[in-house]
């Protein structure tokens, strides 16, 4: 049976939605990665953090959603992506934030990659829709290497952890205060 079409024609290449749909692979890694943090941090006692991380654990699902709008509104298919290999367990609370910061700064590379695909074939409507994902990228990225700072600057002995704990919370109500004007500290 042929497929039934509204229309036929795309203005996406078939490569460009392949890197797309690698892209919202990233975003729903990110998405179930949190929610594994916010998991492992809320049963250690880690309540901020675990709130944190369950908020960013959604944040990136709406991440991931955007591309499946702009997608399928270009003519593509968004596909949901299979999702595998989530670490569940985590030696410290840093680890958490440390592979945070890690995963935050392949998402930035893989949102370059994507970015400079699109300007070379000259396909400037999603080079434009990307300018989002490239500003929300650096306020992720720099968020994340604030929270790793935090057990830097006040240490995890005797009550650190706890401060630590606190101070995430505080890193996400003054995202403005972090230098991330536009994006709520979103990680």
């Amino acid at each position: 049976m042929a497929k039934q079409f509204i229309t036929s024609k795309r203005s996406l290449s078939e490569e460009t939605e392949k890197k797309l749909n690698k892209q919202i692979l990233m975003e729903g890694l990110s998405s179930a990665s949190y929610l594994s943090m916010a998991s492992w941090c809320d049963t250690r006692g880690y309540i901020k953090s675990a709130q944190f991380l369950y908020n960013h654990s959604e944040e990136e699902r709406q991440h991931m959603l955007k591309l499946f709008a702009y997608i399928n509104n270009a003519g593509g298919h968004a596909m949901q992506p299979e999702i595998t290999n989530i670490k569940h367990e985590f030696g410290s609370l840093r680890e958490v934030f440390e592979d945070i910061l890690a995963h935050e700064i392949a998402v930035t590379k893989s949102i370059n990659e994507l970015v400079e695909h699109c300007f070379n074939s000259k396909d400037f409507t999603t080079f434009n829709f990307l300018q989002w994902f490239v500003t929300e990228q650096r306020e992720e990225e720099t968020l994340a290497r604030r929270a790793v700072e935090l057990f830097d600057i006040i240490g995890e002995e005797g009550i650190g952890l706890w401060t630590i704990d606190q101070e995430i919370a505080k890193l996400e109500n003054n995202g403005t205060e972090t230098g991330l004007e536009s994006g709520g500290g979103e990680i």
